[in-house]
C-alpha cells in the first residue's frame, strides 16, 4: 500500500513534529501546574493576612496569564523554525527575538487583561488593570525571561534531536592539498551523529525534501537534515541524475518506479520504497525530458 504524502513544503518531518508536541505538552504542564500552585498559595496568603480576596478572583488572575502564554506558544515555536539560532546566524536573528519578546509581552498583557476584564464582568465585579505603562514594564521583566527560556529550550531540543538523527553537511575543502571532490558535484556528504562522523554517498540519496531552513536527505528510509535551501542543493547535484519535481522535492530519477497522472497536469511519483511523492505540472515535463521522453509505467489504483 502506498504511503500517503503530506502537503509538500508545509509539514515538518515526523521527528520534528513529535518534538513540537513534546514542547507543547511540556509547557502546558509547566504553565498549568504554576497556575494551580499560585492560586493555592495566594488563597493561603489571603487567609493568613486577612485580605478580602475572593477565590475566583485569584483563579482568574493566575490562570489568565498562562492561558495567553499557551495561546502564543505555537507562534513562538514557528518563529524558532523560521529563524534558527546557529553559530553563523545568531547575530543576524537575535534582534528579531528581542523584538519578538516585546511583541510577546504586549500580546500577553493585552490578552491577560481582556480575560480578566471578561472574567470579572461575568462574576459581577470590575477589574482595574491600573497603570498600563507600569504594568507593561513589570510584566516584561518576567515575560522576557519566559520568552527567552522557551527559545533556548526549543533550540536545545532541536539540536539534541539533530544529534540523535544525524545532521548532514557538505564535505569541506582540506586545509592542504586538493579538494576531496569537485565542489560543484559532491559525491559524498558528511553526517555527524552523536559525535561520530560518517559519509553518505550522493548516489545513495533517494530524494531531498525542503523542511524550513533545512533540506532532508532521504537515504535508506532515514532523513538527514542538511542546512541548505533546496535550490542551492539542486544546483550542486547532477541534473541528469536528480530532477526537481516540486517546489519542495528533488528526486533521484532511478528511484522513480512509476508516474501516476492526475488532473490539471499534476502527477504522483511512486518511489522504489513505496513512498508516493507529488509532482507539480511545472516540473513534470522536465522530468519526462530527463527520463528520455518516456515516462515509467503509469501506476494504477
Amino acid at each position: 500500500m502506498d504511503r500517503p504524502h503530506s502537503e509538500p513544503g508545509k509539514d515538518l518531518d515526523t521527528a520534528h513534529r513529535r518534538r513540537r508536541w513534546i514542547m507543547v505538552i511540556f509547557w502546558t504542564v509547566i504553565f498549568g501546574t504554576a497556575a494551580i500552585g499560585n492560586t493555592l498559595t495566594s488563597r493561603i496568603d489571603a487567609a493568613r493576612y486577612n485580605v478580602p480576596y475572593e477565590t475566583w478572583h485569584i483563579a482568574i488572575n493566575e490562570f489568565s496569564s498562562p492561558l495567553v502564554s499557551l495561546m502564543l506558544l505555537p507562534f513562538l515555536l514557528m518563529a524558532c523554525d523560521r529563524w534558527p539560532l546557529h553559530a553563523d546566524t545568531w547575530r543576524r536573528y537575535l534582534p528579531y527575538y528581542v523584538l519578538g519578546s516585546l511583541a510577546w509581552c504586549l500580546l500577553h498583557v493585552t490578552g491577560m487583561d481582556l480575560l480578566r476584564l471578561g472574567g470579572y464582568a461575568l462574576g459581577g465585579d470590575r477589574f482595574d488593570p491600573g497603570n498600563l505603562g507600569l504594568q507593561f514594564v513589570y510584566e516584561y521583566l518576567k515575560d522576557s525571561r519566559t520568552f527567552f527560556f522557551i527559545v533556548a529550550l526549543c533550540h536545545a531540543v532541536e539540536w539534541f534531536g539533530r544529534q540523535i538523527k544525524g545532521e548532514a553537511s557538505l564535505l569541506a575543502e582540506p586545509d592542504e592539498g586538493a579538494p576531496v571532490e569537485p565542489v560543484d558535484r559532491p559525491e559524498r556528504f558528511l553526517v555527524r551523529k552523536l559525535g561520530r562522523d560518517f559519509l553518505v554517498a550522493t548516489a545513495d540519496i533517494e530524494w531531498a525534501q525542503a523542511a524550513g531552513n533545512y533540506v532532508n536527505l532521504r537515504v535508506r528510509s532515514r532523513d538527514y537534515p542538511l542546512r541548505s535551501t533546496l535550490a542551492a542543493l539542486e544546483a550542486r547535484l547532477d541534473p541528469a541524475v536528480f530532477v526537481r519535481v516540486h517546489r519542495s522535492y528533488v528526486v533521484r530519477l532511478a528511484q522513480v518506479t512509476a508516474i501516476e497522472p492526475l488532473d490539471a497536469g499534476e502527477a504522483r511519483l511512486h518511489m522504489a520504497d513505496g513512498t508516493v511523492l507529488p509532482c507539480s505540472r511545472r516540473y513534470r515535463e522536465a522530468l519526462r525530458a530527463v527520463a528520455g521522453g518516456h515516462e515509467p509505467a503509469v501506476a494504477r489504483a
